[in-house]
């Protein structure tokens, strides 16, 4: 059975991702412009845009914004050329480590990353070295002081749920990622509404990390998320609720 993704596990707990909502809508903008440029404007046909519309309303970002960085992506308007680059490499006690940027400056981007890495006991490694190690899947979330896993997975099951499982304080209901949508309104439609759903990245497996190594691994994948460029981050890492107290 796949692992959880720890990192998103923390971000959602400590709500340490784009705390200021300025990153946040830098984040979203450049999703939107990008999803908008590959697919078109039309979020009735392009469900990348479709998604990154709903999590930009999510946010509570103006409508005005939102149709100006579409029209940025379509050619309508002018705007910022950014370019895709996902980067693959490896953390503190061989974690794995999976890095998506959207840039306008692939060298910036590319040395910021290494040097992230390096500084916090990390190495950049080659394309395909990690990435085996990951899924994507539609994940949605809850606090299970509002529903039990059985309950969940009860209702899930007839509407493309593959999975059920908790990890401390979040319950993870999980499927294909093409599913996403469905699996939402199906939810919603029996009384469930999810706290988060996205399509994700999640590890096939786990690697345990304890002490230094735990520490060193939450400050790189805080450094990672400080980058202007990086959009999401992926890791195979998993901590106890105590090392990650410790941790700070």
């Amino acid at each position: 059975m796949s692992g959880h993704s720890k990192w998103s596990t923390i971000k959602r707990k400590k709500g340490a991702v784009d705390a200021k909502r300025g990153k946040v809508f830098t984040r979203l903008i450049k999703e939107l412009t990008i999803a908008a440029r590959i697919g078109g404007g039309d979020i009735s046909g392009n469900p990348r845009l479709r998604a990154a519309v709903a999590a930009a309303k999510a946010q509570n970002m103006p409508n005005d914004n939102i149709d100006r960085a579409i029209k940025k992506g379509t050619g309508e308007l002018e705007g910022v050329s950014y370019e895709e680059i996902t980067y693959e490499g490896y953390g503190p006690g061989g974690a794995a480590i999976l890095i998506t940027t959207l840039t306008d400056n692939r060298n910036r981007t590319t040395s910021d990353v290494r040097h992230i890495l390096t500084r916090f006991g990390g190495n950049l490694g080659e394309n395909g070295c990690v990435s085996w190690m990951f899924e994507k899947k539609a994940v949605l979330t809850y606090d299970p002081g509002r529903f039990s896993e059985d309950q969940l997975l009860e209702k899930g099951l007839d509407i493309g749920v593959e999975d059920v499982r908790s990890d401390e304080d979040i319950i993870e209901v999980i499927g294909a990622p093409g599913d996403l949508e469905a699996i939402k309104k199906g939810m919603e439609k029996s009384g469930m509404p999810p706290d988060s759903a996205e399509v994700t990245m999640i590890p096939q497996s786990t690697l345990k990390l304890t002490g230094k190594q735990a520490e060193s691994m939450l400050k790189l994948m805080e450094a990672l998320e400080d980058s202007d460029d990086v959009q999401n981050i992926y890791s195979n890492f998993d901590i106890s609720a105590k090392e990650m107290e410790a941790a700070g």
